[in-house]
């Protein structure tokens, strides 16, 4: 049985649940192929110890496929991400109290790393599902993104796709939209091995 490891953050800033784990967490077992199966884990709000839980993560379970997923305040759609940068600069502190500004997520690392997933073909599904879905130009500059760009670090050049999520609160997408969604980009990621070619481009 192949895994698809699908990641989301427990809560953070006060909020008594993170719906990334929420939506995730209802995934954790899914077969969507005869021989694929997710496997959902929670990792901590923190820059000290999350991209390490990912690290030990990808070791013991090693995943054909890897998308974390997190919250993104604000957002009403569910957003593919497209880049990860070198950059940690946090507005607020981490469930642990750190709070680093202009660090690097890897010294030495290249200034950002792409998405090997394909987005624009799970945008494209995902909306046609009717959940509403977006291509995103920036993952912000917070634990998802380091999460995001040590993710993708970590498996340049292997044959692992990977890559990053934002969803929605639940002020504004219901829980079932959202894993509906999640369930949809998943499938599509795993089935699609040439992303589709059409706009997902942002003026501003």
């Amino acid at each position: 049985m192949q895994t698809v490891l699908l990641t989301g953050f427990e809560p953070f800033d006060q909020d008594p649940v993170n719906p990334s784990w929420e939506a995730v967490r209802q995934l954790d077992g899914v077969q969507f192929a005869e021989d694929v199966q997710i496997v959902a884990r929670r990792l901590p709000c923190a820059f000290a110890t999350a991209p390490e839980c990912l690290v030990q993560l990808i070791s013991e379970l090693r995943p054909a496929m890897v998308i974390a997923t997190g919250l993104a305040p604000g957002r009403s759609e569910i957003s593919l991400e497209r880049v990860a940068i070198n950059i940690n600069d946090a507005r607020i502190p981490d469930n642990l109290g750190y709070q680093p500004i202009d660090t690097l997520v890897v010294a030495d690392g290249p200034a950002a790393y792409f998405s090997t997933l394909p987005i624009k073909a799970m945008v494209k599904a995902v909306r046609e599902s009717g959940v509403a879905a977006s291509v995103s130009q920036t993952a912000g500059t917070f634990v998802c993104n380091q999460v995001f760009y040590r993710l993708q670090h970590l498996l340049a050049g292997s044959q692992v796709r990977s890559g990053f999520i934002h969803v929605p609160d639940q002020s504004l997408m219901a829980l079932s939209s959202l894993v509906d969604g999640l369930r949809v980009a998943v499938s599509v990621a795993w089935n699609t091995p040439v992303d589709v070619r059409e706009v997902g481009g942002q003026v501003s």
